[in-house]
This record gives structure tokens, sequence and C-alpha cells, in this order.
């Protein structure tokens, strides 16, 4: 039986190009890759999650990290970024060579993509996604079944492996199209369109831009710290990270790594920080002012506090007032 092997956002997209492609009776399996950018929150729930798709959509989904090859892409893009920090067409060719390795493993006749000619300013214009499939290595192996026939013939449909009749023409931003078939298929209960990936989001992708520029090496809880939480660039070089609510002081709390410090106030509600790369007396000053600055208050006023820095067996207090708003916004990252 023939196999086709998808990339998987989540999205209508790519729920509704699985299942045209399945429903000419071809095995369709599902990859959805992640990183720190999209979607790695799942990989503490894989089971659930491919148990949900497969309930909600009937296909079958594994996901795969691909963390540290974006990483590296993303600090030289070849084909550049978008508006901010996106490299939508680089993006889109990592992950298919990365989805190219795998059709061995899964016995895969071709792959197969949601896009939609047309449909996103970057990566989907008829120029890019030639250059998509030239650059990934996918050139004669790659099936776009929602706008096939808008594209010339690929190998499987001239071979008969998929029917060409049966595939679509969709293009342009347009949605209707995509809808009506959703219902067809008998799916209702799909992800409506979101706000995009986190790299086109101008205050996060200014953070992200900013960490690249200082670091030659990309850490993952780094990054993970990046997309949470409220940062700061203290005056002699030290990044502070202070959780905004009781979810975020926990995640900073496992994300830290050894030679960051955790800072905090032992006896009083307020921020988990994280310092790192701090050696100056003064930023250690200024991050205990932010801690307690945005720590719980005393009679409706921020009032003067000890704060905790722990680095591995080393500990020690800091008593200081909170620092005046006008005394850190510069430092706001």
């Amino acid at each position: 039986m023939t196999c086709a092997l998808a990339l998987f956002s989540g999205g209508l997209d790519s729920i509704l190009a699985c299942r045209v492609v399945a429903a000419q009776g071809i095995t369709v399996q599902a990859v959805k890759f992640v990183t720190p950018f999209f979607g790695y929150e799942l990989l503490a729930r894989e089971q659930e999650h491919a148990r949900k798709v497969k309930e909600s959509y009937g296909i079958d989904v594994v996901l795969r990290d691909v963390s540290e090859s974006y990483f590296t892409m993303l600090r030289n893009p070849p084909h550049g970024y978008g508006k901010n920090f996106n490299p939508c067409i680089d993006c889109k060719i990592l992950l298919l060579r990365e989805a190219k390795t795998m059709m061995k493993e899964f016995s895969a006749s071709f792959l197969i993509t949601g896009e939609v000619i047309g449909q996103r300013p970057m990566s989907q214009r008829r120029d890019t996604l030639r250059i998509i499939e030239r650059d990934s290595g996918c050139t004669g192996i790659l099936l776009r079944p929602l706008c096939a026939k808008t594209q010339e013939p690929t190998p499987a449909e001239r071979e008969g492996l998929i029917d060409r009749e049966l595939l679509l023409d969709f293009n342009g931003r347009g949605r209707q199209p995509q809808i009506q078939l959703a219902e067809q298929f008998g799916i209702n209960d799909y992800p409506r369109p979101a706000g995009g990936c986190v790299l086109t989001e101008p205050d996060q992708a200014k953070r992200i831009a900013w960490y690249y520029g200082r670091y030659p090496k990309v850490r993952l809880n780094d990054v993970r710290m990046l997309l949470f939480g409220r940062h700061f660039q203290l005056p002699h070089g030290g990044w502070l990270v202070l959780g905004r609510d009781e979810a975020e002081n926990s995640r900073l709390e496992t994300l830290h790594d050894p030679g960051d410090y955790l800072v905090h106030m032992p006896e009083r509600s307020g921020p988990m920080g994280v310092l790192h790369d701090a050696s100056h007396p003064d930023d250690f000053s200024a991050a205990a002012g932010l801690v307690v600055r945005f720590g719980k208050r005393i009679d409706g006023e921020a009032a003067r506090a000890t704060v905790l820095f722990a680095s591995g067996s080393e500990k020690f207090h800091l008593e200081t007032d909170p620092l005046g708003d006008q005394d850190f916004q510069r430092w706001a990252l």
C-alpha cells in the first residue's frame, strides 16, 4: 500500500491535506515538528496529543524535536528574515529536509503539505514554493494536495500513485473553500487561524534577536525562557528574567541552568527570578530591587525586603528597597 508522509502543523490546512490524500486509500503518516518556538510543550504529552489527533481527525501523528538544527538555521537563514525575526522560507526548507530523512522509516513514497498558493505573503508565493521545493531537495517527491491543480503534475500523479482529478485548486487567502471541505469530511472542531509563529511577533522577535546577537551558543533552556516572563538587561551585562505569576515562577525554577542564580523573596510573595551572567555587585543590587518592585505590596506600597540569591551551594541575601519605575524602564527587553 502506498504511504505518504505529511508535514502536520495541526492547523486546518494540514488536517485537510492529510484527509484528501487518505480519501484515496493512501496511508498517511503525519509528523509534527516541534521547537521552543512552536509546539514544544507537546513533548510532555505526546501520547495524549496523538490520541486526540486520531480521535478528532482520523490522522496518525508523531512528534519530532528539531530544536538544535532550527537554532542553527535561525542564526543565519540563507533566504533572510521576514518583517521581524521570522525565517519563513528557510523554516519550511528545514522541515521538509527533516521529513525527507524520515521517508524510509515510514516507507513513504512522497511528502505532502497543507500549503496553499498565495495564502501567506512570504512562504507561499508561487516563486517561493518552487524555491522551497528545490532547496529542500524535495523536487519530485512533494505534493501539495490543496493547490495541486494550480501546479504542474508531480511524479506521484503522473505515475498513478494518486488521482490528480481528486486533488484541489485552492489559492489565495480566503478560507471558505477549506471550511466547506472540512464540513464535507465532518470536521467541525478544528483550530481557528492563530496569530502565527512567535518569531513574527514584534516584541518576541526583538528579544530573540537580542539573544542571538549576544550569545554565540544557543541554549535550549534560554530560548524557552525567552518566550515568557519579564526580561531585563542590567547595567553591567546581567540578564534577569522574572516570572509574572505562580505558573511562570514554577517554570523558571525548572529551566534555570547551572551557573544561573535563582532569586526571590523568602518571606514575601513575589516573582521568582533567574539571573544570568551577573558578576558586578550593581547587577545583583538591581536584580534584588526589581524582585522587590514586582513583589507583593505592603499596605498598597512596595516596601523594603530581603532577597535570596542561590546558585548551587552558593547562597546570599540582599536587603533592598524597590526600584522606582523610572530606574529600570530602559533595561526592559
